[in-house]
């Protein structure tokens, strides 16, 4: 068998014929040389193939390889395209297969990319194998090998897509050409989609993905994905969009008539939440709010009829007569009658008789003897009486020769605040503090009252506050854990504040707001109301009251060309200005007046007004109030609520407002929980007493607006007062709990406090019902020695239950200190006006662009209700939809929301944003102008910033005062 091999590999080499070969072959397989071990088993059979070649595909320039197995097998030859691959070319290899015991034959051959490439046929390069036995030859299946690619470019990239809720939506992919065919797959923000794990979704053969119900979550970017064993491509990104269209909730019931008496009206309200408008969605059609007149019945106060007849004289001497409350009947919430239903008299004129016989006639023997045991017993007890009082007032004068307390009001000196002057304890309790002592006359009147109250420039301090208790603890007091404390009362009459804020709360608040609950500013020395005026024609500007969080903005085109307007900002503060209608109520914000009067614009002011509550609807019913012309309040409208009126935007620290009517306009709020959250700035002031080893400390409690606290700052400055701390904030919970300011840390060896002072206590009603008035006390320390130079000390300020917050105080106390240090900076500039232009942070180039963009309505939902959603504008929609220009006055409402800021990327970033929305999903010329021209306005605004800035630090050169 070797030689006739040889021979075959020489006839192989030699002859070209497909004959030739096959002769040989022939020739080989029948003479019986030097045959190869045989099983006799399989010697009759033809070869079976165990492995064919399969289809290839050549990547890049690599080769593929082409196998083939074999059994029973003497030799196997690959034929490609029809001809015999060379022998040289094979690579074989024979082995016994250990499971049946037959020897197996294999043969492979590599496939070049060259080969393929210079074969030019009318198919595609194909291979198979031929394998020879005894019996003869058998053919294996043609296998192709062709040469792997895949385009770059898809012939079809999906479109973005608005779909409405529940619709269908269909994304077309067609990839690219390639061999082998591209499998494509479908990315979801770049996550795979697949139709196994999601029903609604169908990928069908022809690559298009297919959503039969759109849902929100479906809202998002689509890529098509192709692929094969050459590379894979991604199409371009196609945006969905799955929008809602606003739908009417159904109507609220109607209000009360708001009319107390007479005519009045009555209304009903829907919000455009089932469902609201999402993704651009339409918004409601219609108004949101009805409203029809009522009549509400007048109260009628009860009147006293007629005296009845006088009753027979009785047995006592007296006779009766009655009368009754219904000429008329009080009705509606009318006053009952005042005075008595029934009168007595004595019926005989004093000389009234016993058994038919006047009475000082009738002298018994009984009564004669009880008269003489009356006399002795009251001359005893008179005697017993003066004794005790003698003992009393001996014990008295002995108990204030030791131990005094005398409680001044040093109001004249220190601008309201209640010092207390302690005489050094020779013997008896060091604990016992007796506030009954003489006063020291020769300083002013004496109290015995709180050590904490309001501020007030009233001689009569105490008169608005009802109910003070003040609890005063010792540090001493506090190391040994004595829960009872020493409580000043004033004279006032006793109340309780009950945890339960829903039933006894407003209750208690009424009572308590009576002489407090006024709408009115921060104390002075003067209550003269902060005032700023400014002078405004067609090109509108800003007014600004410095440093109080109160501002005005008045847009461009709001008034008429060839007009000018002298406007005016007032921030009231006189006593008792205002009296809120709910007795839940407490201001949240300065009283806030803009006029004049006959003031008619074209288009809404925007005011912003600073406000010290923890906005949160589930803890808040928030409401603006307006005051009308006969000086009562009613309410314009629920910051949660929906209104076409006027527009409410609650920051976390500020109120911007949209008003088209000039008043006087003030936040109120109501608690609806307990978690309810109203934010209070603390400070301590210090100032040392000329010539004196004193040191006073002044712990502030205000009401966390600017407003509020410059009537602190201005009342320092008038004291030489000197902030120890940075202010902090502290959450004060509407919980009924007491606020408790202590003093603690302070060095024993340097300092000597007051005992009983060191701990001081204010109600809740005082904290809660300040409404904008600084609530204070103070702690009086001194040193031991005119060396001590330094005072280092903690101020504890917290709510029982509740939040606390510690001032660390570290201040030198030399006398020779007569400058305050400064402790404000003003974050306004000092001037009060700016007109024209420059006032605004938004070129009034752009701002007409953008509003000629945006106010145009567009099927596709692209106009001024996406520029509200991008600048987080979009609630209250109806309100800019009753606008002449709704982008105009988002964009007035933007700059009012920003002015403290000079950065205009937020537009320009929300300006690009809706541009790439345009240009995606508009490839219209008339839409791709469109997105061309929102672009422009973004860059332009991206450099117009830092030209703000610096327009914004240089204020004092631009405003006028």
């Amino acid at each position: 068998m070797p030689d006739c091999l040889g021979r075959r590999a020489t006839a192989t080499a030699a002859l070209g014929s497909q004959r030739s070969r096959a002769k040989v072959f022939q020739d080989c397989g029948a003479t019986g040389d030097a045959q190869p071990d045989a099983v006799p088993s399989v010697q009759g059979t033809l070869p079976h193939f165990i492995q064919e070649p399969e289809d290839a595909y050549i990547v890049k320039s690599n080769p593929i390889k082409l196998r083939c197995r074999a059994v029973p097998a003497l030799q196997i030859f690959f034929k490609c395209n029809g001809e015999w691959v060379h022998q040289n070319e094979h690579f074989s290899h024979e082995y016994k297969d250990l499971n049946t015991g037959l020897k197996v034959r294999e043969v492979m051959i590599n496939v070049s990319r060259q080969q393929v490439e210079d074969f030019h046929g009318p198919e595609d390069y194909w291979c198979l194998c031929v394998a020879w036995s005894h019996l003869g030859t058998s053919k294996s299946r043609k296998a192709t090998v062709r040469i792997a690619y895949l385009r770059k470019n898809f012939e079809q990239d999906p479109q973005g897509k608005e779909v409405p809720i529940n619709g269908m939506i269909v994304l077309h992919c067609r990839p690219p050409e390639g061999v082998p065919a591209a499998e494509v797959e479908w990315l979801k923000n770049e996550e795979l989609v697949s139709s196994l794990t999601d029903d609604n979704i169908d990928t069908r053969a022809d690559h298009n993905l297919i959503i039969n119900e759109a849902r929100l979550s479906d809202s998002g970017n689509y890529t098509c994905l192709a692929s094969n064993v050459v590379a894979k491509r991604r199409s371009a990104t196609a945006t969905v969009i799955v929008f809602v269209n606003g739908g009417w909730s159904l109507w609220t019931e109607w209000s009360a008539c708001n009319a107390p008496c007479g005519r009045g009206v009555q209304k009903r309200s829907r919000t455009c939440t089932n469902p609201a408008p999402l993704n651009g969605g339409a918004f409601c059609e219609g108004m949101s709010v009805q409203k029809i007149t009522c009549n509400a019945p007048c109260p009628i106060d009860g009147g006293w009829n007629e005296w009845s007849q006088w009753t027979v004289c009785s047995s006592q001497c007296e006779r009766q007569r009655t009368r009754e409350c219904n000429s008329p009947v009080p009705r509606h919430r009318g006053k009952m009658c005042e005075g008595n239903s029934e009168a007595t008299e004595n019926c005989t004129d004093g000389l009234c008789t016993q058994n038919r016989k006047l009475l000082h006639d009738v002298k018994p023997q009984s009564m004669e003897s009880s008269n003489d045991v009356a006399l002795y017993s009251g001359l005893g007890a008179g005697i017993i009486t003066i004794a005790i009082l003698v003992v009393a007032v001996m014990l008295y004068r002995k108990n204030h020769s030791e131990y005094g307390v005398d409680v001044i009001d040093s109001s004249a000196l220190t601008g309201g605040f209640q010092s207390f002057n302690f005489k050094n304890t020779r013997q008896g309790n060091p604990l016992l503090l007796n506030s009954s002592m003489q006063p020291d006359l020769t300083v002013g009147r004496t109290y015995s009252t709180p050590l904490c109250f309001q501020d007030s420039t009233d001689k009569e301090l105490f008169d608005p506050l009802p109910d003070i208790k003040v609890k005063v603890q010792s540090s001493f007091m506090v190391s040994l854990g004595v829960a009872e404390r020493a409580e000043f009362h004033a004279k006032a009459p006793a109340e309780t504040f009950p945890r339960d804020l829903s039933r006894d709360y407003c209750s208690t608040m009424d009572r308590r707001k009576k002489g407090l609950l006024t709408l009115n500013g921060p104390f002075s020395s003067c209550k003269e109301p902060l005032r700023t005026t400014g002078v405004f024609g067609h090109h509108g500007g800003r007014l600004v009251v410095p440093n109080t969080g109160v501002s005005l903005l008045v847009p461009h085109g709001s008034v008429a060309e060839n007009m000018s307007w002298e406007m005016y900002m007032v921030i009231n503060q006189g006593e008792a200005s205002v009296q809120t209608l709910d007795s839940c109520e407490i201001l949240l914000g300065p009283e806030v007046t803009y006029g004049p009067p006959g003031l008619d614009v074209f288009c809404p002011v925007a005011m912003t007004i600073a406000h010290c509550a923890e906005v949160d609807a589930e803890n808040w019913n928030i409401q603006l109030k307006r005051r009308t012309q006969d000086s009562k309040w009613e309410e314009v409208m629920s910051v949660e609520e929906e209104s076409t009126s006027c527009y409410c935007l609650m920051d976390s620290t500020s109120c911007h407002l949209l008003l088209d009517q000039p008043g006087s306009y003030a936040l109120v709020g109501e608690p609806l929980t307990q978690a309810a959250i109203k934010r209070l700035k603390l400070a301590v002031f210090g100032t040392m007493e000329v010539g004196s080893m004193s040191y006073t400390l002044r712990v502030y409690c205000v009401d966390d607006t600017p407003h509020a606290f410059q009537g602190v700052v201005a009342a320092e400055k008038t004291r030489g007062g000197q902030l120890l701390e940075e202010p902090k904030m502290l959450p004060f919970r509407a919980n009924t709990f007491s606020l408790q300011v202590s003093i603690q840390d302070v060095p024993q060896f340097l300092w000597s406090i007051k005992p009983f002072t060191t701990c001081q206590e204010f109600s809740f009603p005082q904290v809660w019902c300040s409404n904008q008035q600084p609530l204070h006390c103070a702690f009086s320390l001194e040193r031991y020695s005119p060396a001590t130079a330094q005072l280092s000390c903690k101020i504890s300020v917290r709510q029982v239950k509740g939040h606390e917050q510690i001032l660390q105080v570290y201040t030198a106390v030399a006398e020779t200190e007569k400058e305050s240090v400064p402790f404000f900076m003003q974050t306004d500039c000092t001037i009060t006006s700016q007109t024209g232009p420059k006032a605004f942070k938004i070129p009034l180039s752009i701002r007409q662009r953008i509003c000629a963009t945006f106010d145009t309505a567009n099927a596709k939902g692209k106009d001024w209700q996406l520029l509200a959603q991008k600048l987080h504008l979009d609630r209250n929609l109806g309100y800019f939809a009753k606008q002449r220009s709704p982008s105009a006055v988002i964009l007035s409402l933007w700059e009012a929301r920003h002015q403290d800021t000079s950065d205009l990327d937020s537009l320009a970033s929300a300006l690009e944003e809706i541009g790439k929305i345009h240009s995606k999903s508009s490839p219209k010329d008339q839409d791709e102008c469109e997105s061309d021209s929102i672009h422009i306005q973004a860059s332009s605004l991206y450099g117009t910033g830092r030209l703000t800035s610096q327009n914004t630090e240089d204020c004092a050169s631009e405003y006028t005062g």
